[in-house]
């Protein structure tokens, strides 16, 4: 671990100052990226902030190809110490001019930014109180709960708007939150969806020709004071029934539920700004699940399967949700997610894999590459060598092959992929997870048309293969592979240009995939700006797909390792 983030005994005052040295250089990493700025040679970086007439300077701790860099304190030029809200601030007021950008999301930004740095500073000094996990938490579940610092290339993420500190105490997987489901019962004149009975084995008794409706608790206190649920309760129609049942456990995105022994996993809406927007399921995106669920059935999964053995889609075979004003959301809509994974398999979603844990000592990855080295008496160099290339194998070439024998595209960002580790740590299979993140190209959608016509179009996914090129660029070639670059770089276990030197070959194999070419050898990338996005106050999740984020482009570290060869 770097100085900006060594493991102490951590006291109260050591927690905070963990949370603001990761908010800091959250900040610094985002601005620098999305602003195309070079490190200088040397071993200060100085930044000139026009707008508050300011300069701030930063010591580089590490730098980085893939954008992980890492700095000491931020201070001003006359040395005064910079803390995270004070950099946030000076940074939106930069970003803000002369983008035309109003001052409430500019507010927003930097109050997220506290709230995000508040609950990182709590996880950290809690979890360091009690860093092992309690017993029965199986290998998929502690993964889930170990991005205790966030995104590293995000401004604010840890930020919950509209969680009070006590119901992130309960509802949070950082601190290991758990909790029964909260149910409803609803006539079925005011039901729509496809397979809730599924739920039957998990709900409790509910009134004679009523139907179960399970809720997280904290959107079943919100949607209870909305107009149309409201209605619905005094007339009867629908029946708060409280909590009940078994605990469950919350995972990395906070909404999606699981319990160790369900067949199902619980996807749930959520009104609580979580980064970038409120974690809202859509109509369309449940259709879009269960639409994909049907596809992978009609054949699409054998094809994969014979292709890829080790890799499978977590597939969405129902969903429902309790209707108020036709076809628009009431907030209890709800996708039920299948459980693939055992309580012993060894399966880790990757960014939890990679979360550095200033609560323990080191990442996971971390622990895995080491003793890998000790084992085959060599140093964690080659090993991340090896460990890159099996994980391109088991996790990205999966992907990249059914894009280009398809034309279906996977939002494979970190949180979305989970990857399945052998007895020794090595990567040999893996599973894509989202009921969101599925792309089909306008142009190829007839290669999916033979499993089933139509596919496509109640899920609303039908895009243009530009579109899709640019989000897979990003979510793909720069959130996952050059996010498992990074850590392996950031956390000293590897040379990063070495990496990308892998990562450039196996490249290759997809040469004829115009996404592949562009990620092997265009000397620069799309890349989503999450601090600007913040800035001009966009939810991911609304308005066309094409102006949901604000993008910007930065150096291809691929390309660029691939010419010094």
């Amino acid at each position: 671990m770097t100085e900006t983030l060594e493991r102490t005994a951590l006291a109260r005052p050591d927690a905070d100052r963990i949370a603001d040295a990761a908010a800091v250089d959250g900040l610094m990493r985002c601005w620098v990226r999305e602003n195309g700025l070079l490190l200088p040679d040397g071993d200060v970086f100085e930044l000139p902030l026009h707008a508050a007439g300011v300069t701030i300077r930063a010591h580089i701790v590490h730098r980085s190809a893939t954008g992980h860099h890492r700095f000491a304190e931020v201070r001003l030029a006359g040395g005064a110490r910079v803390a995270a809200v004070t950099l946030a601030s000076l940074l939106a007021m930069e970003a803000a001019s002369g983008r035309g950008t109003q001052p409430g999301a500019v507010t927003d930004l930097v109050g997220r930014v506290a709230d995000s740095a508040l609950r990182v500073a709590n996880y950290v000094g809690q979890r360091s109180a009690r860093p092992r996990d309690p017993e029965g938490t199986t290998p998929f579940l502690a993964a889930e709960q170990a991005l205790v610092l966030g995104h590293p290339l995000h401004p604010t993420p840890k930020s919950r708007s509209g969680l009070s500190d006590a119901e992130d105490q309960r509802f949070s997987p950082e601190l290991r939150g758990s909790f029964p489901l909260h149910w409803f019962a609803a006539d079925p004149s005011v039901v729509s969806g496809d397979g809730p009975d599924l739920l039957t084995c998990l709900a409790p008794e509910v009134p004679d020709g009523m139907i179960p409706v399970p809720a997280h608790p904290w959107q079943a206190r919100e949607v209870a004071s909305r107009p149309g649920i409201r209605r619905l309760l005094d007339e009867g129609v629908l029946v708060d029934l409280g909590e009940s049942g078994e605990h469950w456990y919350p995972t990395a995105s906070v909404r999606t539920l699981y319990h160790p022994h369900s067949p199902v996993m619980l996807k749930f809406s959520l009104g609580v700004a979580i980064t970038n927007s409120k974690r809202e399921n859509l109509r369309k995106e449940l259709r879009r699940g269960l639409e994909m669920d049907r596809l992978l059935g009609a054949g699409l999964a054998a094809e994969l399967a014979r292709e890829h053995p080790g890799f499978g889609i977590v597939r969405d075979p129902a969903w429902l949700t309790v209707d108020v004003d036709g076809d628009d959301e009431s907030g209890l809509e709800l996708d039920i997610r299948a459980n693939p994974f055992g309580a012993d398999d060894s399966v880790a979603c990757v960014a939890g894999l990679l979360a550095e844990r200033p609560d323990r000592d080191g990442s996971q990855l971390s622990r895995i590459v080491t003793e890998l080295a000790a084992a085959h008496g060599t140093d964690t160099d080659a090993v991340a060598e090896q460990w890159v290339g099996r994980y391109f194998d088991a996790m990205i070439a999966p992907v990249l092959w059914l894009y280009r024998a398809y034309g279906l595209g996977l939002e494979s960002h970190q949180q979305n992929s989970v990857v399945v580790l052998d007895e020794h740590g090595w990567p040999c299979g893996g599973w894509y997870r989202d009921n969101q993140g599925f792309y089909i190209s306008e142009k190829r959608v007839a290669e999916l048309e033979r499993f089933l016509p139509g596919v496509g179009l109640a899920g609303d996914n039908r895009c243009d293969d530009r579109v899709i090129d640019e989000r897979l660029g990003y979510y793909i070639g720069i959130n996952n592979l050059l996010g498992v670059v990074g850590a392996f770089g950031s956390q000293g276990l590897a040379d990063e240009q070495r990496l990308l030197a892998v990562l450039g070959q196996r490249l290759a194999a997809f040469s004829d995939l115009p996404l592949a070419r562009t990620l092997a050898d265009e000397p620069s990338l799309r890349c989503k700006a999450n601090l600007l996005t913040r800035v001009d106050g966009l939810d991911e999740l609304v308005g066309p797909l094409e102006t949901q984020s604000v993008y910007c482009t930065i150096p291809n570290p691929i390309a660029q390792a691939g010419d010094r060869r």
